[in-house]
């Protein structure tokens, strides 16, 4: 069993140079996430910083990150026991879930068969590498299965960073995942207390049981609490990307959740790289961004009801496909207001831009707030929906509450987007509360106040 690691009170979000920050000069460093590049990708620039401290960092994640993680000057301890699922491997590991037709079956059985049951494996592997490296502290994407028994049984600190909406459970909110909005008065606290016992005996039980056996099987005490809950609680301190006017109010927040603002993913731009413009700009007043990221290929679900919805219009509207279909979309929509193209840099475009149509990811979402740009969303699926229904239930931008919505539900809430100033308004206050962490700084004095009080502890 590991030693009591004693948890930092840093409740600052913007906290000066510190001592804490030499505690990390000379420290080996894990980095450990899922295969996936919404969990993968914010650590990077993390890991950057990281190094240019003094730090030896290596990663333990899947092999499709190996060239990435050259380039980056990190070595990779790949999969070894854990199952190698990716975006390219997981139909073929897993061919069942395309026989599902409900959502709600296939996110069940991912969290069982690609998060719950890989923990241990994980587990293994990260015992068998430690022979070679002999790490002083694990920093994991917070859905990387092995977070609890690294936590439990290694006597080592354990950071998570949140990449996605914090997911701790709290008697104030309702169950993680559908994004329910919290409670405004008796009839939804009943209607929310119904859920929860709903969600527990049905939606989780299952892989709560799992979960909590195999646990058990490792001598790790828990609660007997959702995946969600007990992957917040477990590490010694939960970095939660975002900021206090992103996520619901509760009086009964983990003591390790903290604050960083936005912790976005590497980037070596070099100051010669010219700036993106395009002469269009001078022409339309009205100006519209929308994409579905890299990972969602199916360009019907969002991207065509966008072009649909203005088409030949007065608005001009941008898109980045993310590689997907860019040629056949150019050929099915040859407007003089569409622009089209594969990748577009995001923080140069989002400054033109007066609305932002999103899926709901999360490094899109805050780049979005970073600009002060509001947002119409429609994602349901890998957690999208407590990030949609955070902007919609804040005023930061409407909540389709769809995966597919039609080109009217866009027009309608992108014009009210547009035509209401009062959007606008609220994601330029949330802009500068979360522009003003330094989300570098705040995780380094984090970290090294953490491994100072484990180093201090006999």
């Amino acid at each position: 069993m590991r030693r009591l690691i004693l948890k930092p009170d840093l409740n600052k979000h913007s906290i000066m140079v510190s001592n804490s920050a030499k505690e990390l000069s000379g420290k080996k460093i894990l980095f450990a996430s899922i295969a996936a590049d919404g969990h993968f990708n914010p650590l990077t620039g993390l890991a950057k910083h990281l190094i240019a401290q003094g730090c030896e960092v290596c990663w333990y994640t899947s092999g499709i990150y190996r060239e990435k993680l050259n380039k980056l000057g990190i070595r990779i301890f790949p999969f070894i026991r854990a199952k190698d699922i990716n975006s390219t491997t997981l139909n073929e590991i897993f061919p069942e879930r395309l026989s599902f037709t409900e959502a709600g079956d296939k996110a069940n059985f991912d969290l069982i068969n690609v998060f719950i049951k890989q923990g241990p494996d994980n587990f293994l592997d990260i015992l068998d590498l430690r022979k070679s490296f002999d790490f002083d502290i694990m920093i994991a994407d917070n859905m990387f299965s092995a977070i609890p028994y690294v936590s439990a049984k290694l006597e080592v600190p354990v950071v998570s960073i949140g990449i996605i909406p914090l997911a701790e459970a709290s008697a104030e909110l309702g169950p993680y995942g559908p994004g329910f909005y919290p409670a405004e008065n008796d009839e939804e606290r009943t209607k929310i207390a119904e859920l929860k016992t709903f969600f527990k005996e049905h939606v989780y039980r299952e892989s709560t049981n799992i979960l909590s056996a195999l646990l058990d099987e490792y001598g790790i005490a828990h609660q007997k609490t959702d995946f969600f809950d007990i992957y917040t609680k477990a590490p010694d301190l939960y970095l939660q990307i975002g900021s206090p006017s992103f996520e619901y109010k509760r009086d009964d927040m983990g003591k390790n959740v903290k604050f960083i603002g936005a912790l976005l993913p590497y980037s070596a731009q070099s100051p010669s790289d010219t700036p993106w413009f395009d002469e269009r700009l001078k022409v339309y007043k009205k100006v519209v961004l929308v994409t579905q990221g890299t990972v969602e290929r199916d360009v019907s679900k969002l991207i065509e009801p966008t072009l649909d919805a203005f088409k030949d219009s007065d608005v001009l509207v941008i898109v980045t496909t993310g590689g997907s279909d860019t040629e056949r979309l150019r050929a099915l929509y040859p407007f003089k207001n569409f622009i089209i193209e594969d990748y577009l840099p995001f923080d140069q475009v989002m400054h033109f831009a007066d609305v932002f149509i999103t899926n709901g990811g999360y490094g899109g979402t805050l780049l979005s707030i970073q600009h002060q740009l509001p947002m119409v969303a429609a994602g349901v699926y890998e957690g999208k929906a407590e990030i949609c229904a955070r902007l919609g239930f804040f005023g930061y931008g409407i909540d389709l509450k769809t995966e597919r919505p039609s080109s009217a539900q866009i027009f309608s809430a992108a014009e009210a987007v547009m035509s209401n100033p009062q959007f606008k308004s609220n994601i330029e206050k949330l802009s500068a509360e979360l522009n003003a962490y330094n989300a570098y700084q705040i995780c380094t004095d984090y970290i090294g106040e953490l491994i100072g009080e484990s180093r201090a502890i006999v």
